[in-house]
């Protein structure tokens, strides 16, 4: 009950921030009927919180239905998503869709999306202040053109203690490391000490342990390192790249260097135990690499933990791929908002994706780091005197693999090249194989592995073949 009465407070206090933010701008334009704007969302009561409680406020005439996609759950597990999802936009038909980076492009490219230029130029929208390296993803993924905006993003940065690094007479984090620096980096600091005590270069809070395995794909995200490729449906991770990412990973955790909790946290403790087991937060590790909701974990332990000794944070972009500097790979757009093609409640649906991508929402949302980073830039300059910069400095680079994955390789084969991979690699840390062998062996099964998968995929959907392959045998069938 008492939560009910402080979000009702604090829409009060919006209300008051976005009618004060909207005196001194451009009249709204005028929606002369009321109208209903349907909304795909995955949580309804959640929708309302982020966006809709704010909107309501300022749009009256406008009344939001929130279409939740936990529908498509009804029956059970989904088998394909896509086709799930098709159905259910066809059922439902939304107005506004909320969807990742990789279902917008391929929405875009089956003419399923309203473009957003034209409507952009007649009401003179502000895009000036958004992030550009944003929409210029978007406009990529759009064919030139934008067919959707994102309020927030998410990008890892890294973390530094900067007190530790002048205690220790070791040079500050630059923009633009790679994991090979952040390694080396973290060997300059001391291993000596217990494990009660002892401070660490490098750590990442894994709750069952840092292995190998989850640290080398750690190392070949940035790299842009792919286990299968999914045009050419073969596995490749027996090559130089692979190898010399294992390697690193290897040294690094063979070093001593880095920070590997072994145990659950919260096991033997409740939070005491966990707090204590975050050694960055509690000043005990030099370089963490990490997203912005750990911006709001630096501001609550100072209120959690007793006599807790605040020290120096400074963040700075990177991991990079020492190849291309200038870009991360580390970015996700998972709240792309955009209005269905064809919506009879274009205008209504447009007032709606204005508000969310908004300068005025922007700056209620600036006081939180709940939704991810803000794509209105200028907002959040800093955050408990972290400055924000680093999250904007490197180039998003966002390729749509992870939807093609999706596509072409069938879900149960990733559960198998776990089993294959874990197995390996584990041998690898238990000194019975060297990096070389297990690569070799995963490649090996995880291909047969794959192409079974395949093969039971295309005969449990009834198409043995691509549509090339079937072309390609029906010429030959025919003599040509």
């Amino acid at each position: 009950m008492r939560s009910k009465w402080i979000h009702k407070f604090m829409l009060l206090v919006m209300a008051g921030l976005l009618l004060a933010g909207c005196t001194n701008g451009p009249a709204k334009k005028d929606v002369k009927t009321t109208s209903t704007v349907r909304v795909m969302y995955y949580n309804e009561d959640s929708f309302h919180q982020t966006y809709g409680d704010l909107f309501t406020i300022q749009n009256d005439d406008i009344k939001i239905e929130v279409i939740s996609t936990d529908k498509m759950y009804r029956d059970g597990e989904i088998e394909d998503y896509d086709k799930a999802l098709q159905d259910f936009i066809d059922t439902e038909q939304p107005d506004v869709l909320m969807v990742d980076v990789g279902r917008y492009s391929q929405m875009v490219s089956e003419g399923k999306l309203t473009e957003l230029d034209s409507l952009i130029e007649r009401d003179k929208y502000n895009t000036e202040s958004i992030y550009p390296a944003l929409l210029d993803i978007l406009k990529e993924k759009g064919e030139g053109k934008l067919y959707g905006l994102t309020p927030t993003f998410y990008r890892n940065v890294i973390y530094y203690n900067a007190d530790l690094f002048a205690e220790h007479g070791v040079e500050l984090p630059q923009d633009g490391m790679t994991w090979q620096d952040i390694i080396d980096t973290a060997r300059r600091f001391p291993t000596d000490g217990d494990k009660d005590t002892r401070i660490y270069g490098f750590g990442r809070e894994h709750y069952r342990g840092m292995t190998l395995d989850n640290l080398a794909n750690t190392i070949a995200s940035p790299l842009g390192l792919k286990t299968v490729n999914p045009e050419t449906k073969k596995v490749t991770v027996n090559t130089e790249a692979w190898k010399q990412v294992y390697k690193l990973a290897q040294e690094a955790l063979e070093s001593d260097a880095l920070y590997n909790l072994q145990e659950d946290p919260f096991e033997n403790g409740g939070m005491r135990n966990y707090y204590e087991s975050q050694l960055f937060l509690m000043g005990r590790m030099a370089m963490t690499v990490n997203g912005p909701y750990y911006l709001r974990e630096l501001k609550e332990i100072k209120n959690r933990v007793q006599d807790y000794k605040p020290f120096q944070v400074g963040i700075v972009a990177g991991p990079v791929d020492p190849a291309n500097p200038e870009i991360s790979r580390d970015v996700y757009l998972n709240n792309v908002t955009a209005i269905r093609a064809n919506s009879p409640n274009t205008d209504a649906a447009w007032e709606l994706v204005k508000f969310i991508n908004g300068e005025q929402y922007a700056k209620i949302k600036s006081r939180s780091m709940n939704d991810g980073i803000l794509s209105r830039m200028g907002m959040t300059k800093d955050s408990d005197g972290i400055n924000m910069e680093a999250f904007y400095k490197l180039k998003p680079a966002i390729d749509d693999s992870s939807s093609a994955v999706e596509d072409k390789i069938p879900y149960e084969f990733y559960s198998k090249f776990y089993d294959i991979s874990s197995r390996e690699i584990g041998l690898v840390e238990s000194k019975k194989k060297t990096i070389e062998e297990a690569l070799q062996v995963i490649e090996e099964e995880g291909q047969a592995a794959l192409d079974q998968a395949i093969k039971e995929k295309e005969a449990k959907d009834g198409a043995p073949k691509d549509k090339e392959e079937a072309s390609a045998d029906s010429s030959e069938d025919q003599g040509v």
